[in-house]
């Protein structure tokens, strides 16, 4: 029996254009009739070559309302567009990690991603759709502008009628006319992998002969909770109490599923309360991670470097491959470049976004990067990772506790400190702020930056604001070293001339607003116990102050601060 396709009509919908993580509205935005089969449609028209056609399709998601329609819309419009074979996560659910573990262990044609990341879920919240390649890392930006382009052109999309819906909770393969769906485990390919990663057995004996560890992991209600619970309990033998909030929930539970101080709270208070070891969240789609103690927060900027800086003593994969090279995204802190310097490493600085780390993996330049985004990874996958850097931690501590009994977060960040200094770090959110306002301000502050030649062309440089004496103005531009493409307007950098840094951008993945972000980092290579924020206070008030966001955004505090 041959494939029944009908052509339906369609017009195009304004501002279908992806950011860096695919494209986040709200669920009703993707409710709207033709909406989502617009954006479905023209991520298969603008597929790389050999485009669609007998194609294998990675499909899964993090288990937020509205997944599984999307599912089926994708696997109607992906037939109709001549998929062969899509590979789907149980009822939806795959988390970014494991989706990307799957498309490379596969060998599939690419993959869809149904996730707004850390945003909030439900049917008046976010909801977001993204395509990964066939390296299993987000399409790059030549990619994402073809989507977006077919969505403004688009007049038609084409649907496979297959006779009702797909079984999405049942194992197995279905077979229909022209292709074929085949529903997965969505947790057992990204053990496995991690199971060759990790030393398990390290892991497991120091649980054992340390009784008083206590770990706790929160989900926030978000998909990574089955993954957490065949890890941390079947595997390495903690107990279930160990685990909160574990169970995946269309909503999140209500919660905002952003693992940071403000949205995590019911772990930094559990943590603190019950003298948590070592606590630790991941985010919506479980690419995110948030590390601490009941006496210690390690920051996304500080964990990426410690994790490289241990990672070929004591991690089974790196004692294998090597580190072949670091990186981090512009506003991450300058750490893990020490840790590049002392070990004799090329490291990168790339724009926000983890697509701009896939190509330096793929020529074998790069084995460990982060983000002060709170996404730590390396090249075992294209994604960043959020139980990886969570058992990566547990395997350091394991490690440092042979040599070191009673080893815990704080002692071993601090004896980091003590080979490398600290950079003092802290990020302002101001989430939901006025567009256009967001935009004049981001516009003043870019006519600071330095034209091509390097010459100041305001009188920004050289001017002192308590203290710090700016060195330097520029929107940050990268050029990537391997195909050679070129990233404008990435971040408008204040630097200063002791190499203290404010960093302001507007993000991309928030589903309505403008999110105001800014970044302050300033090195000291002797004081490491000072609380961050009195550390960094008079750079924030000169951030404040040279940005003029109050005036620009109405904004007297941020949403957030990290």
């Amino acid at each position: 029996m041959s494939l029944s396709v009908s052509t339906v009509a369609t017009t195009p919908y304004d501002g279908q254009k992806p950011g860096t993580s695919g494209l986040r509205k709200r669920v009703v935005v993707f409710q709207q009739e033709h909406y989502t089969e617009n954006f479905v449609q023209a991520i298969f028209t603008a597929m790389p070559a050999p485009g669609p056609k007998n194609a294998v399709l990675v499909v899964g998601g993090d288990g937020r309302y509205f997944v599984k329609d999307a599912v089926q819309k994708i696997v109607r419009i992906g037939a109709a567009n001549g998929i062969a074979k899509f590979i789907i996560g149980q009822n939806g659910i795959l988390s970014t990690p494991a989706a990307s573990a799957v498309i490379r262990k596969r060998q599939a044609d690419g993959g869809i991603i149904l996730t707004a990341s850390h945003n909030p879920g439900g049917p008046t919240n976010d909801f977001g759709i993204k395509y990964n390649m066939r390296n299993g890392g987000p399409a790059p930006e030549a990619v994402t502008d073809a989507i977006y382009a077919a969505t403004r052109s688009i007049s038609e999309y084409r649907v496979a009628d297959i006779g009702g819906s797909v079984d999405l909770a049942t194992v197995g393969t279905q077979r229909f006319a022209g292709f074929e769906v085949e529903i997965i485990d969505p947790v057992s390919d990204y053990v496995e992998l991690l199971r060759g990663i990790f030393d398990f057995d390290l892991i497991k004996r120091f649980r054992e002969q340390t009784p008083d560890f206590k770990l706790l992991f929160d989900a926030l209600n978000g998909v990574t909770g089955p993954y957490a619970r065949r890890i941390f309990v079947d595997e390495l033998g903690f107990p279930e109490s160990s685990l909160d909030q574990c169970e995946p929930l269309e909503d999140f539970g209500g919660s905002h599923p952003d693992p940071n101080l403000t949205y995590a709270h019911n772990l930094v208070h559990r943590v603190e309360s019950e003298a948590i070891s070592f606590g630790a969240a991941s985010d919506g789609d479980g690419d995110r991670n948030m590390v601490m103690s009941h006496d210690w927060f390690v920051t996304p900027s500080d964990s990426v470097a410690l994790i490289a800086h241990y990672a070929a003593e004591c991690i089974p994969y790196f004692k294998r491959t090597g580190l072949r090279g670091l990186a981090r995204s512009m506003p991450t802190s300058c750490a893990i470049d020490r840790v590049a310097s002392a070990k004799g490493l090329d490291v990168f600085e790339v724009p926000t976004g983890w697509k701009f780390f896939g190509n330096l993996m793929d020529a074998g330049r790069l084995s460990i990067c982060g983000e002060e985004s709170f996404g730590t990874g390396s090249d075992h996958i294209r994604e960043k990772d959020g139980i990886w850097a969570v058992v990566a931690w547990l395997n350091i501590i394991a490690h440092v506790n042979q040599a070191t009994p009673g080893a815990s977060v704080r002692s071993i960040m601090q004896g980091f400190y003590s080979l490398y200094g600290r950079n003092y770090f802290t990020r302002y959110d101001y989430e939901e702020v006025e567009s256009d306002g967001a935009a004049k301000m981001v516009d003043r502050l870019r006519s600071f930056a330095s034209d091509d030649s390097g010459s100041a062309v305001s009188g920004l440089v050289g001017k002192c604001f308590n203290g710090y004496t700016v060195a330097k103005v520029d929107d940050f531009e990268y050029t990537d070293p391997i195909d050679h493409s070129v990233s404008k307007r990435q971040g408008i950098r204040v630097i200063f001339e002791d190499s203290s840094r404010i960093i302001f951008r507007l993000s991309g993945t928030g589903s309505q607003g403008a999110t105001v972000r800014i970044y302050i980092e300033r090195f000291d290579p002797s004081q490491f116990d000072m609380d961050a924020q009195i550390a960094l206070k008079p750079l924030v008030d000169a951030a404040l102050e040279i940005s003029q966001l109050e005036q620009f955004t109405g904004r007297k505090e941020p949403t957030v601060i990290t």
